[in-house]
């Protein structure tokens, strides 16, 4: 009986490394699947000898495959297990190995999005850039590291779940788990976009409303004449303290909101344009009318 074939570490982690180049070779007919077969050729070399089995097995892979290239990585896992035990003498059909690729990749591709583009990547994003508008170096360093290290690392274990889970993780993701991700990942998005408004959309309105007559005692009375030392730090101190400096209050139309709820008109702003978004209506019109818009209340003094 000959000894049982099996993809040591080594193997997959060399698939693992290959997978990071999965769009590398992006076509239209049948898009990501000639990085999934550049990233199975370790294995495809280790499981089979003869070169015949290899072309039958690159062949194989290279049928229609696309998903979110980060969430390849469990169906890559599934699939090394499929092919072990395939080269092992089981009977395992091309179609049932190319059903469990379709079966999950549409799935999971709705995971892809919400947890890396919407989460994952505006934090490290806004956490750098934060960092980076005082000068610092550390914001880039931030960006980089922690992106790649977090996506490398997925990529990593999930591969690895994929593979010793074998072909059941498909009944798993069917299930409460694929629910539960997309939720989770769904509400730390929207969280995580209420921080990025009220941080990144700043609308500032300089219309100046009717101005309010204050009472005596809540305006700084200036004395008339020379100043002395302790007349200023009385002045000083009561300016300090709240005292408006002017007789006559004029608040702007900013101020007047923002004591209502601070950031409310970004936060109209991002709503106006998802809106649009959902009508199909091109983002670069839609930057083009912020522009617009912008310049024009700049030129009437609005904004």
């Amino acid at each position: 009986m000959s000894e049982k074939l099996t993809l040591s570490s080594a193997d997959r982690k060399k698939v693992w490394w290959r997978s990071q180049f999965l769009q590398g070779s992006w076509n239209y007919e049948r898009m990501q699947n000639l990085g999934w077969a550049y990233a199975l050729i370790p294995a495809i070399k280790k499981l089979y000898t003869k070169k015949e089995d290899q072309a039958a097995a690159l062949e194989r892979h290279l049928e229609f495959f696309n998903t979110h290239p980060y969430v390849a990585a469990p169906i890559i896992g599934v699939t090394l297990a499929l092919e072990e035990e395939r080269a092992n003498g089981t009977e395992i059909e091309d179609a049932a190995i190319q059903g469990v690729k379709i079966g999950m990749m549409g799935p999971l591709a709705g995971i892809g999005d919400p947890v890396f583009w919407f989460t994952v990547r505006p934090i490290l994003g806004a956490l750098g850039a934060s960092l980076a508008t005082g000068g610092g170096i550390m914001g880039p360093l931030i960006f980089f590291f922690g992106w790649n290290i977090i996506r490398m690392a997925f990529l990593w274990y999930t591969q690895e779940f994929g593979y010793k889970a074998g072909s059941e993780i498909t009944k798993d993701m069917s299930g409460g788990i694929l629910k539960d991700i997309t939720k989770g990942a769904s509400i730390l998005g929207m969280f995580i976009l209420a921080v990025l408004v009220e941080r990144w959309v700043s609308i500032n309105f300089t219309v100046n409303l009717p101005g309010k007559q204050l009472s005596e005692g809540a305006y700084v009375v200036f004395p008339e004449g020379t100043v002395k030392g302790a007349e200023l730090k009385g002045i000083l101190g009561n300016a300090l303290s709240g005292m408006s400096l002017d007789q006559v209050q004029v608040p702007t139309l900013q101020d007047q909101l923002n004591s209502l709820i601070p950031g409310l008109m970004g936060l109209l702003l991002t709503f106006v344009c998802m809106n649009l978004l959902k009508r199909k209506v091109s983002p670069i019109t839609i930057i083009l009318a912020l522009f617009g818009v912008g310049i024009l209340a700049s030129y009437f003094g609005i904004m």
